[in-house]
């Protein structure tokens, strides 16, 4: 039997080292704006899972970077902008090919950051493909997914306007 006492002034010492617990920010995501409207359109499991997946993001980064610690993020999509058609938009139009169809894409995302000590900082950020010939992957929503990647960067860094 192996004895790994030895290992408990280590871990003692990283405890004693390591920062108090930190308090990961809370994220929500909701729709707002035009997008209200557009969420028959485009089918409500391709939204919802845009809801989660900004939520996903945001929460990954800044608990990566250990930033905004404390922090209520109130997050909301206000419009949306699929690179390939949706189940749904497929749905409703049956001539419309999901593998062949492709067009600009991007997302716009406002709200705002509520820092520990109380303070309401504003969120805006958008980014959508400025030509056909910028749109890369074929993902339905991989426009959107930079959008989110970038909006994560910059929580991460403290730039909350943005574009």
């Amino acid at each position: 039997m192996r004895s790994f006492a030895f290992l408990a002034p280590l871990a003692l010492a990283a405890a004693l080292a390591a920062p108090a617990f930190a308090q990961t920010p809370q994220v929500t995501v909701t729709v707002g704006g035009d997008l209200t409207e557009e969420v028959d359109r485009l089918g409500q499991r391709d939204v919802d899972r845009q809801l989660e997946r900004l939520q996903m993001v945001v929460e990954r980064r800044l608990a990566r970077d250990g930033a905004l610690e404390g922090a209520t993020i109130n997050l909301v999509i206000t419009d949306l902008k699929p690179n390939r058609p949706t189940w749904q938009q497929a749905a409703d139009r049956p001539g419309l090919s999901i593998m062949d169809s492709f067009s600009i894409g991007g997302a716009t995302v406002e709200g705002e950051v509520i820092t520990a000590d109380g303070q309401r900082l504003p969120v805006r950020y958008s980014n959508y493909s400025s030509s056909i010939a910028e749109v890369r992957g074929y993902n339905t929503w991989q426009d959107a997914e930079q959008t989110y990647d970038r909006l994560a960067n910059n929580l991460a860094s403290g730039r909350l306007v943005s574009r």
